[in-house]
């Protein structure tokens, strides 16, 4: 198929949500089909990075052409993007944001519409529910079934059964094949040689930076590693650390996607200590209840230990065979989970083989062939 796919990511950017996007889109390439992606231009850019440098960037083994739309504001380019998707006459338009999902049914296109946090605002949940309603060929994608609960008992949106697909974030596993051993990792990327307990991903709120200090503190015989962050977050956080006298903290800084494996590879134990409420880059929608972390699938690609926050939401994919859950606010149990796991290796080694297992059913042209499935 020809499919135009249209987001508000700012391209090429660090945050999750663009890092969703390419992935998913290069699923869909890989999978065939021929795509371009409308997102919007960046107003303090004269000149956008070449395909192969964005590829790069974010770790992509196919690029797709990608094209940079100058509008007045976020709500204008939902309604532009549409018409730019229209003149390239394309079988499916595949979206994620709600107002380009409404404009392309308007327009008679087949749509796709993906989501991944509950709607807000004033408008937003009338967005949803006139996607809903409109007649078309169309199909809602929500990254977790506790999403589309939400969007149905607290929002009233009604979709047919066959128009929604419970679709959650995947890997790239061939990015993850081959990966040396923790401590061969750690030496490759000099790293202190120490029992190696990590967390990837940036530093908002409700993602556990709180928690991972205090488990250094109380554990200092263990090497604890913060990947990504923005410059002032990590400076934050490394001043917090110093000011504990914590020699045993280290916060790395932003790390390009393609090299996220190899850094992944150096832990013994991997962390997910969310909070009861997360929030991401614009600090304003908790996604504790709804989300699906790509970081989740990335450890499990990795074949290291898990511990996660017990959030509902995160047993949609992992389980007692393949992950320890500790309540996120409880930080004894941290302690006493984290010291079983590193002090017994095979234990460790059993939950990292049946997450390995497990997350073979969740790479991206997996999802991206379940989506299109029937459509």
């Amino acid at each position: 198929m020809r499919i135009v796919a249209i987001a508000g990511s700012r391209i090429p950017s660090d945050t999750a949500n663009s890092i969703q996007v390419m992935k998913a889109c290069q699923a869909l390439v890989q999978l065939g089909h021929e795509l371009t992606l409308i997102v919007p231009a960046n107003p303090s850019s004269i000149q956008h990075p070449p395909i192969d440098e964005i590829a790069s960037l974010y770790g992509l083994q196919t690029s797709f052409n990608i094209e940079w739309l100058s509008s007045i504001n976020r709500c204008l380019f939902t309604w532009q993007a549409v018409q730019r998707a229209r003149a390239l006459k394309p079988d499916l338009i595949y979206v994620w944001m709600v107002q380009s999902a409404v404009f392309g049914l308007l327009a008679r296109l087949p749509v796709i519409f993906e989501i991944h946090i509950q709607p807000s605002g004033l408008l937003g949940p009338a967005w949803h529910r006139w996607f809903a309603r409109i007649r078309g060929r169309k199909r809602l994608v929500s990254i977790t079934r506790a999403l589309v609960d939400v969007l149905q008992n607290q929002f009233n949106v009604r979709l047919d059964a066959d128009e929604i697909v419970v679709a959650p974030n995947g890997v790239d596993l061939e990015r993850f094949a081959s990966l040396p051993d923790p401590v061969a990792a750690r030496r490759g990327l000099n790293f202190v040689e120490a029992p190696t307990v990590m967390c990837t991903g940036h530093l908002y709120a409700g993602r556990g930076v709180e928690l991972f200090i205090e488990l250094a503190r109380r554990i200092p015989s263990a090497q604890f590693v913060w990947v990504g962050g923005r410059p002032q977050d990590v400076n934050e956080w490394r001043a917090k650390a110093s000011s504990h006298n914590l020699r045993n903290v280290l916060f790395t800084g932003f790390i390009p996607n393609r090299d996220l494996p190899l850094y992944q590879s150096a832990a013994d134990v991997l962390l997910m200590p969310y909070a009861r409420s997360i929030f991401g880059s614009s600090g304003s929608a908790d996604s504790a209840a709804v989300a699906s972390p790509m970081k989740m699938f990335e450890y499990m690609a990795a074949e290291r230990a898990i511990i996660t926050s017990d959030l509902p939401v995160i047993r949609e994919v992992l389980n007692e065979t393949n992950a320890v859950f500790c309540p996120p606010d409880d930080v004894d149990a941290w302690k006493t989970a984290l010291e079983n796991l590193l002090a017994y290796e095979p234990r460790r080694l059993m939950f990292a083989r049946q997450a390995r297992f497990a997350v073979e059913n969740h790479t991206w042209i997996a999802r991206a062939r379940k989506i299109l499935n029937g459509f």
